[in-house]
């Protein structure tokens, strides 16, 4: 893993305001169905000033959609840093490979590594699968890729190779002797950041935040905590029983439901978790998705007031 702390020039924004200690916010949108992206270019356009950089997904939900290189590069030309979401669902390692000299070569160089959705899951359920490579194994071999600028079989690869990558978690309620074992690996394998599943129980986040401090692992990567805007107390229950690992109390899906506008509601208390969330050590920002509404995204971050902000200290 590459040193968080190390005085070398930060290869983009987003390892530049994690270095800082900033409070970091990341934003997720989908590439469109379609050849082109007018609309996807509208909303990313939207998060200027608000996000750090945006993910775009790659085949989300097991479906089919534009590129997510291709749409990471339309974002990056639009004057928006894009964090290309990287699957190993279906590719396998020399695409892999050659997409992640891809990115370096437009310019693309934050890439979260994932393992992908299901192809059952999707609209094309008789689609093979690939899983040539495991998340860990792709951070691994892209982290020798940019320290030692070559491939696994040893080939030299010409020119840099400035990648930020980052990595997926399930924020928990720590058990005793919950040790994170499967974080501390992709953190040894290289990651750099880590965006998390919905967690919208700020007293769940506060505990996981602790254990990976006395871990020592919160302070060797950026932990980014994912909420979302909900819009109605029934996204809320079929996203807590539909999306593995989310996190939503019953005291939110209950604000929902007593709502007179609840979309309006779970943008305010969206913004008020970012607010909790900058007030928590060992967190290093939030990624906020909302899949079927990222119209509600800009909305949301720019009332929480925390663009600009330093993270919590550390004790």
């Amino acid at each position: 893993m590459t040193d968080p702390s190390s005085e070398s020039p930060a290869r983009s924004a987003l390892e530049a305001r994690l270095r800082a200690g900033d409070f970091v916010v990341t934003a997720e949108l989908s590439p469109p169905v379609a050849t082109e992206a007018p609309h996807l270019l509208e909303r990313a356009r939207a998060l200027k000033g608000l996000a750090t950089a945006v993910n775009v997904t790659d085949g989300a939900g097991a479906k089919a959609h534009l590129s997510s290189l291709v749409a990471a590069k339309l974002l990056l030309d639009a004057g928006v840093e894009p964090i290309l979401q990287m699957t190993c669902r279906d590719r396998n390692r020399l695409a892999l490979q050659a997409d992640l000299m891809g990115a370096m070569a437009l310019g693309i160089r934050n890439v979260l590594v994932l393992s992908g959705d299901d192809p059952k899951a999707g609209d094309q359920p008789e689609t093979k699968p690939v899983f040539d490579l495991d998340s860990r194994a792709l951070l691994a071999i892209a982290d020798r890729m940019r320290r030692e600028r070559r491939l696994p079989t040893g080939t030299e690869i010409k020119g840099r190779v400035d990648l930020v990558l980052g990595a997926a978690d399930l924020p928990v309620d720590p058990p005793p002797g919950f040790d994170a074992k499967g974080l501390a690996a992709k953190l040894a394998a290289g990651a750099d950041f880590v965006q998390t599943q919905f967690c919208m129980d700020m007293g769940v986040a506060r505990r996981y935040a602790a254990r990976l401090l006395e871990l020592g692992l919160a302070q060797r990567a950026g932990i980014l905590i994912g909420i979302a805007p909900i819009p109605s107390a029934r996204s809320a229950r079929w996203m807590r029983e539909k999306l593995f690992g989310t996190v939503i109390p019953e005291a939110i899906v209950t604000r929902l439901e007593g709502a007179a506008d609840p979309a309006r509601e779970g943008r305010a208390i969206c913004a008020e978790l970012l607010q909790e969330l900058a007030e928590i050590p060992g967190i290093a920002g939030a990624h906020v998705m909302a899949p079927q509404n990222p119209s509600a995204i800009p909305e949301t971050i720019a009332a929480s007031g925390v663009a600009g902000r330093k993270r919590a200290a550390v004790a």
